[in-house]
């Protein structure tokens, strides 16, 4: 694997169609949903585009013969639609709160078949944090199989950091989740998380569109659907797995910085959630 990594700065830009205008509650997370972001770090949104949009986005992409980067918007407008779906909105709202912008830095990634990766890479420079502040919005316009190259990433990754060259070094890990998913899915992940491109061993080019959204506030309250009675029961439970691909030292560290992130995301800044011991999976 040889590591290619982008580095951005994240900062709040003014966004042109794509607006924070007001949600509908019913597409706001649960819960359970953020506690498992929390987690994980990644999570899968599957909305259903009106028909015809992903297989048109796909056609377009294949058929330019440069990569526009910044500019792919301008390129293929439909895109916007992608962003705009409630579901998608109501997910970024719900991490990164309602007044959510869309980052001026997005990038058209296509991984042709050939037998090269991308080696293991977090994105932008290595001062990393805790909170939710800044997501990737990975869509991607046709069905991903395992032959294809996914988008592999790695669970609970968001916590930790390591220098992209030494990253480089590193094969497969255990735990690692390969992106395979259906045309029209936008894989919400935060932005720490390590991540990299696999071999496309298929015959036709793989597509995916990286955008980024960043906090614009911090948080005073919970932005998704919170149940004030069950949620930091819900939260409890989920912090205190164990994390299956760490040692007992690692596990008892990212256990006590899922409770900060999750309290961060409440509006709280001092006393974290309780997080119950348990030493099954997630």
């Amino acid at each position: 694997m040889t590591a290619t990594a982008t580095t951005v700065t994240p900062s709040p830009v003014t966004p042109r169609p794509w607006t924070a205008k007001p949600i509908d509650r019913q597409y706001l997370l649960s819960d359970e949903q953020v506690a498992k972001f929390v987690v994980h770090g990644y999570m899968l949104v599957t909305p259903e585009h009106r028909a015809g949009v992903n297989e048109t986005i796909d056609a377009q992409l294949s058929a330019m013969t440069r990569n526009p980067g910044n500019d792919i918007l301008d390129e293929v407008p439909l895109l916007y639609e992608v962003y705009n779906h409630p579901m998608v909105r109501g997910a970024l709202a719900s991490l990164l709160g309602h007044d959510v912008a869309m980052h001026e830095h997005r990038h058209w990634h296509n991984r042709g078949p050939g037998p090269w990766s991308q080696g293991w890479h977090q994105d932008s420079t290595n001062e990393r944090h805790h909170q939710v502040r800044v997501v990737l919005g990975l869509y991607y316009p046709h069905d991903v199989t395992p032959e294809m190259g996914p988008t592999v990433i790695l669970p609970g990754s968001h916590f930790r950091n390591c220098p992209t060259d030494r990253m480089a070094t590193y094969g497969n890990i255990r735990g690692q989740v390969p992106v395979t998913v259906k045309a029209g899915t936008v894989a919400i992940t935060h932005y720490d998380i390590w991540h990299g491109g696999s071999i496309n061993r298929s015959s036709r080019v793989r597509h995916m569109l990286k955008f980024l959204f960043n906090r614009t506030s911090e948080p005073t309250g919970p932005a998704w659907n919170h149940d004030p009675v069950k949620g930091p029961a819900i939260a409890s439970e989920y912090f205190g797995h164990w994390s299956p691909n760490t040692g007992q030292s690692d596990s008892y560290k990212e256990r006590g910085l899922r409770a900060e992130c999750w309290n961060h995301l409440m509006g709280k800044t001092k006393a974290p959630v309780e997080t119950k011991a348990s030493s099954g999976g997630y």
